[in-house]
């Protein structure tokens, strides 16, 4: 991650930045992408992560077999079949 944000890029792509980590450091892997967000990069995370999207309340972009079927401000996790 040090090395993607050397050249403050305008936008920062974290697919699955929080897998296999516990619960402690995903949370501190989320709040360094969230300083990062607020320092002007958008940042933009793929994840699986209930707790994570439920808990941080950002834009959430549900896509299922590559169809975007849901675009909310403060989205939450959508279970899908």
């Amino acid at each position: 991650m040090a090395r993607a944000l050397v050249n403050r890029p305008a936008i920062l792509l974290a697919d699955e930045p929080t897998g296999n980590l516990d619960p402690k450091n995903s949370w501190e892997i989320m709040k360094l992408l969230e300083q990062i967000n607020e320092n002007g990069t958008t940042v933009i995370v793929v994840t699986h992560n209930r707790e994570i999207v439920n808990s941080m309340q950002k834009r959430v972009i549900t896509m299922k077999k590559g169809i975007v079927i849901s675009d909310e401000e403060k989205g939450g996790y959508i279970d899908e079949d």
